[in-house]
């Protein structure tokens, strides 16, 4: 018999729960149906699929982050935007590893252009402004900064930088460091 109360945001969440205590690729309906004690068939009245639940995390995560990047870069411009920013999406990681995860989740292009993905580009966009970047200089920097924090952050979780001094943080702030040099004069010199 299914719980009172299961919806496809509820469900959602404890997905997303469940992802960053087990791994979101460890994240099924079975695996939700178990945490609920419930059939799995129960859910499918909330849930098309496995493959609808792990959007539905991803399209959540993405959310959560966009709102953490927002509330940490309201009235920040240049250096100070640019760290704020990359700290939320570092400290996003270590606490919700499985939601992080979830965020990296190809989408479909119309679930993309509806979620909450949008918005962190136009942040990160908007954090270039303060660089005086035009197009296509900012296009390559957003993607610059995004394969900078997502690298670092997936390294530091899987440990790579735990056994060797000096401390990660250290290198955080330098390679923030570094990285609002060049972008203080980009484009970089061929």
């Amino acid at each position: 018999m299914a719980r009172a109360g299961l919806t496809p945001e509820r469900l959602a969440l404890a997905g997303a729960e469940l992802a960053d205590e087990v791994g979101f690729d460890q994240v099924t309906v079975s695996a939700l149906a178990r945490r609920f004690d419930v059939k799995v068939a129960s859910l499918y009245s909330h849930l098309k699929n496995s493959q609808d639940l792990r959007t539905r995390i991803a399209l959540l995560a993405l959310e959560e982050l966009a709102d953490r990047a927002a509330d940490a870069l309201a009235g920040r411009a240049g250096k100070d935007a640019l760290i704020a920013f990359a700290d939320v999406y570092r400290d996003y990681a270590r606490q919700h590893p499985g939601r992080y995860a979830a965020a990296q989740l190809r989408l479909d292009p119309e679930t993309a252009a509806a979620g909450a993905g949008v918005r962190h580009a136009q942040m990160t966009r908007a954090i270039l402004r303060g660089y005086d970047l035009t197009e296509p200089d900012q296009t390559h920097a957003v993607r610059l900064l995004g394969s900078v924090f997502h690298g670092y952050v997936s390294l530091e979780a899987a440990g790579g930088f735990s056994h060797s001094a000096p401390d990660a943080q250290e290198s955080w702030t330098r390679i923030l460091d570094a990285l609002d040099a060049l972008l203080r004069n980009w484009p970089p010199s061929p």
